[in-house]
């Protein structure tokens, strides 16, 4: 395994992850438009323009609609404050709030208690 200098980042950077959404929504794409633009020509012919024609812009058309939509959704993904395996520990760490059901109802008539005081001193 490589060294990794200090403070560099460990992972892919944002524009690296924008530009691998926007590669995997082109291949997506293409391989819909490839299904929907052949069934198209199939069911209804090739039209005017020629099959090759029509079965490129439904391929082409496909493809930078994944492709955009794709490499938002990685640019929204990325937009952790901490990264994924700082994440995991955090909640693998943490402590669980798992009560019992008498614990619960004790805090909660508890919380009820708190809110009729502040209520009665206002």
């Amino acid at each position: 395994m490589a060294a990794v200098p200090h403070g560099q980042p460990v992972g892919p950077t944002t524009f690296q992850k924008r530009t691998m959404g926007a590669m995997m929504g082109a291949g997506v794409g293409l391989t819909i438009g490839f299904i929907f633009g052949s069934f198209t020509i199939l069911r209804g012919g090739a039209g005017p323009r020629g099959a090759l024609s029509t079965l490129s812009q439904y391929m082409l058309s496909s493809a930078a609609t994944f492709s955009f939509f794709l490499s938002i959704g990685s640019v929204i993904r990325n937009d952790g404050e901490l990264p994924p395996h700082w994440e995991a520990a955090r909640l693998q760490f943490s402590p669980m709030n798992i009560h019992s059901r008498s614990q619960g109802i004790s805090m909660m008539k508890a919380r009820w208690d708190m809110e009729k005081r502040k209520e009665q001193l206002q």
